[in-house]
């Protein structure tokens, strides 16, 4: 577990470089999407991982990586957006990005740990196109729930979800780095 929290942090640090770049170019123009519009950047991103995965040829020079950490980082603002709603403006400050996304990041991680020591790290031996197998499923299941407005009879609620296709997705950064596929 300990290895495995040394580099499930080494995968925050870079997604977070990236989400703070990208907030320093941009802003917070991202609170204004709406959580279908997140999911939908998410299962794009998921299906281009796949397709990546089924055929050999590569028409645009980015591989399996970008896409995982993208996931992460969508995956990161939706759970935001839970938490705070969508504005028409964007409305948040670098720093209050930062706070809020270490928050929902921190939650996730703790959702991982105690997964992973109930699962006893049963991911290690899971294949990568399995990982983004889960992960596309988890995007179906958050797109029923939208389309059924948020209610669930006996399913975990969206944010759940959300929380799973982050630490999958971590999972398979992980992975490819051990692979030497970075």
């Amino acid at each position: 577990m300990q290895k495995t929290a040394e580099q499930y942090n080494e995968v925050l640090t870079t997604c977070r470089t990236l989400f703070i770049n990208k907030m320093k170019d941009y802003g917070s123009a991202w609170r204004i999407l709406r959580l279908p519009s997140l999911t939908d950047q998410i299962f794009i991103k998921a299906q281009r991982i796949r397709g990546l995965q089924q055929n050999a040829e590569r028409k645009v020079d980015e591989g399996e990586v970008s896409e995982f950490i993208g996931i992460i980082n969508y995956s990161l603002m939706a759970l935001i957006q839970l938490e705070k709603g969508v504005v028409e403006q964007p409305d948040l400050s670098l720093d209050e990005a930062i706070i809020l996304y270490d928050e929902q990041f921190k939650l996730t991680r703790a959702l991982m740990e105690a997964k992973n020591h109930d699962y006893g790290e049963a991911w290690r031996e899971m294949r990568i196109s399995s990982l983004t197998d889960l992960i596309l499923q988890k995007l179906l299941r958050v797109k029923q729930i939208e389309d059924n407005k948020g209610k669930t009879l006996v399913s975990e609620g969206i944010d759940a979800n959300y929380q799973d296709m982050i630490n999958y997705a971590v999972f398979a950064l992980i992975l490819l780095k051990e692979q030497g596929e970075e």
